[in-house]
């Protein structure tokens, strides 16, 4: 990862020096193992706190919306494709971006990693495909592939799609992985199995909303679950509420998500979040050939209307 660090901070440096942006948001190390954190770098004497590795799993088009400056932003590839989501829904102005593409060979999962250990973790360093972990008393190597995020386990589009500046040279794509597989033993359920299903999965939810706050696509000045009038969700824990908010909020993601992971990410109880935005992504794919993302110049199938689309649900 020196490799990409080392470019990353050149790069940003050259773009600060040379006036075309006025800050470059990217990583720095976090307080935490695995836990690298956003930073806005605004002079290219901070360039060096810039890291990259496989902890940089927080989507940076998050920050990027609404924004007035000249930005500079690093982008792994589900990164780079909210980017052209936003780009496509008016709330990033491209000729505002310098986007610096990191091809990415995926993020670790930190929950799969520590249910490895009873002791605490305390460093995590990788050498290619080999994370080295190390705590109180311990020291272990494991296989980087066998600990990605569920999400990167499936990315088939590792390297960004739209770029200014690459850090290094794109990587091999994934192919002949099998997305959907969850999705559709999910589909393969009664209607009852499908209810349990869900109702089991939602029910360590606190509503504490960090998969909203997460998502690069909650940018809406007012949520839903914040409308007083007229009020949509209810406040308390009732499972009504809590069913609604996860339905509709992945309904609003339909044909915009670009399964980065955000959301199950920042889920402090660990909630599979993405079952719900995989299952419309999905369908997305099958009903209209669409991936949110990949294509700047066309719009999602939500908002444009083709007479051959799909129309057998109107009754």
């Amino acid at each position: 990862m020196l490799g990409y660090i080392d470019k990353i901070r050149e790069i940003s440096k050259r773009l600060l020096d040379e006036g075309r942006v006025e800050m470059v948001i990217g990583f720095r190390k976090g307080t935490m193992p695995m836990m690298n954190e956003p930073t806005f770098v605004k002079n290219s004497g901070e360039v060096s706190k810039l890291v990259w590795d496989s902890n940089c799993g927080i989507n940076l088009a998050n920050y990027l919306t609404d924004r007035k400056e000249k930005i500079g932003v690093i982008a792994k590839g589900c990164d780079s494709r909210n980017i052209v989501t936003h780009i496509l829904e008016n709330k990033i102005k491209r000729d505002k971006l310098v986007i610096i593409g990191v091809p990415c060979k995926g993020m670790i999962d930190r929950r799969r990693i520590t249910a490895v250990f009873d002791a605490e973790v305390r460093e995590v360093s990788e050498e290619g495909d080999t994370v080295t972990v190390k705590g109180a008393g311990f020291e272990k190597k494991l296989k980087k592939s066998d600990i990605l995020q569920d999400n990167c386990s499936a990315c088939i589009h590792r390297n960004p799609v739209l770029y200014d500046e690459l850090a290094v040279p794109l990587v091999e794509e994934q192919k002949d992985i099998e997305r959907y597989a969850d999705i559709r033993r999910i589909e393969a359920m009664s209607p009852q199995e499908k209810w349990q299903y869900f109702e089991d999965l939602i029910a360590p939810c606190i509503r504490c909303y960090a998969c909203r706050n997460a998502c690069p696509l909650c940018y809406c000045p007012t949520c839903f679950v914040d409308e007083s009038r007229p009020q949509w969700v209810g406040k308390s824990q009732d499972e009504t509420d809590i069913r609604t908010f996860h339905f509709l909020r992945a309904y609003h993601c339909a044909g915009r998500c670009t399964d980065c992971g955000a959301c199950e990410r920042a889920c402090p109880v660990g909630i599979k979040v993405r079952q719900f935005t995989s299952k419309l992504n999905k369908d997305c794919l099958d009903m209209f050939g669409w991936e949110a993302g990949v294509l700047p110049d066309q719009r999602p199938p939500l908002d444009t209307f083709k007479p051959g689309d799909p129309g057998d649900f109107i009754k």
